[in-house]
């Protein structure tokens, strides 16, 4: 059953019409279809995070979404979080705070703190803790990630 089905999505605020095929998880439909290559594939069982995505404003696992799912709706990836050459407050407390280093996980924390940032522009260091356990790092002990979001709040709430 090869029968490919129409997608209209904006992603990063550009509309684009596909022809998919059913099964094609939007995790790889961003990173093969469109070329947005930011966000990673990590366990495919949306456990580890590194596939977070924000479908229409929310934070979601695009290994286990279809790309046919998100027809008609907005995402957002890590390549949308920069405007143009200027990093995105959270991308610069990230490279300022270390909070990274291989970087195969940061994709993904980055778009579940800015979903969480939305929802809690002043949060303490137990919540962040607790907004971004759902994403695993085996690189930097996390504390470097809970700095920089907790910078990050600060410098969004400033006007940054």
């Amino acid at each position: 059953m090869n029968e490919l089905r129409e997608v209209a999505v904006t992603v990063n605020g550009t509309v684009y019409d596909e022809r998919v095929e059913p099964r094609l998880t939007l995790a790889d439909f961003l990173r093969h279809s469109l070329g947005l290559t930011g966000t990673h594939v990590g366990c495919e069982h949306g456990v580890c995070g590194c596939c977070t995505v924000r479908l229409d404003g929310a934070a979601v696992r695009s290994c286990i979404l279809f790309a046919v799912q998100v027809d008609g709706h907005r995402i957002e990836t890590v390549e949308g979080l920069a405007d143009g050459e200027s990093l995105h407050p959270l991308q610069e407390a990230f490279s300022d705070h270390g909070a990274l280093q291989c970087g195969f996980c940061t994709p993904g924390f980055l778009m579940t703190a800015i979903e969480f940032l939305e929802r809690n522009p002043e949060p303490d260091e137990d919540a962040v803790r607790d907004a971004l356990s759902g994403s695993l790092c085996r690189c930097t002990g996390y504390q470097s990630i809970v700095a920089a979001v907790l910078d990050a709040a600060s410098r969004l709430r400033q006007g940054a």
